[in-house]
């Protein structure tokens, strides 16, 4: 199977050439903060693998609090959703520069294999989000939730 990069929409070339020309447009008239459309979702990165038995899916969530994620699994579809809390320093009166994403977030994930929904299992810990699914020789289509332990 081969092995796809996963690229976020900001990393196409036309997205590089506007970063340079906001780069240009910074340096000459300083930083303008533009906060994110409202209802705007982030993507967090995601790395799928398998081994003999499983299926992996590895996803970063820094600053994510466990009770705000939800993972469920139906068919061959891996669904994680939840949100990350704007953070506001308490002596901040305006930003120079804001990158992190906050907000709600949405992925579902096409797993390669049938896997075995009501055995998968979830773990959360240093902000990566670990979900493992035996394979199996079918395919179960009912939503089945996975409680995430955390550490």
């Amino acid at each position: 199977m081969p092995v796809m990069t996963w690229r976020p929409h900001w990393e196409t070339g036309l997205q590089d050439f506007m970063e340079e020309v906001e780069r240009s447009f910074e340096d000459f008239f300083g930083r303008q903060t533009q906060p994110r459309a409202r209802g705007e979702r982030w993507l967090p990165p995601v790395d799928v693998y398998e081994t003999d038995g499983d299926v992996v899916v590895v996803m970063d969530l820094p600053g994510v609090d466990l009770q705000d994620i939800k993972v469920s699994v139906a068919g061959q579809v891996l669904t994680v959703e939840g949100e990350r809390r704007r953070e506001e320093p308490a002596e901040a009166e305006a930003y120079f520069r804001r990158e992190r994403m906050e907000g709600e977030f949405l992925r579902m994930i096409e797993l390669p294999e049938d896997v075995m929904n009501d055995e998968a299992k979830a773990a959360y810990k240093d902000g990566v989000l670990r979900v493992t699914i035996p394979k199996a020789g079918y395919v179960l289509e009912k939503e089945i939730k996975i409680k995430v332990k955390g550490e």
